[in-house]
């Protein structure tokens, strides 16, 4: 998939889904991590994706997040 379709598909999710996506992919990470231990190099890319896409993920958890507490603080 595309970055620029990554990133729009993610932005659609809802925040409890980016929460679900954030766990699920923490999961994998740590599973990527231990075959890069036991010797498999395949897994290197995958690795890198896998944390740009976790990052991206909660970037926007954090940034909806200030959104509403300067919502929240403007009432």
């Amino acid at each position: 998939m595309k970055r620029r379709e990554e990133l729009n598909r993610i932005r659609d999710l809802s925040d409890d889904d980016l929460r679900e996506e954030g766990a699920r992919l923490k999961e994998s990470l740590f599973r990527l991590n231990f075959k890069l231990a036991l010797g498999e190099m395949e897994a290197v890319k995958r690795v890198r994706q896998e944390k740009k896409l976790l990052a991206r993920i909660q970037t926007l958890i954090q940034q909806r997040a200030a959104a509403d507490n300067t919502v929240e603080a403007t009432k």
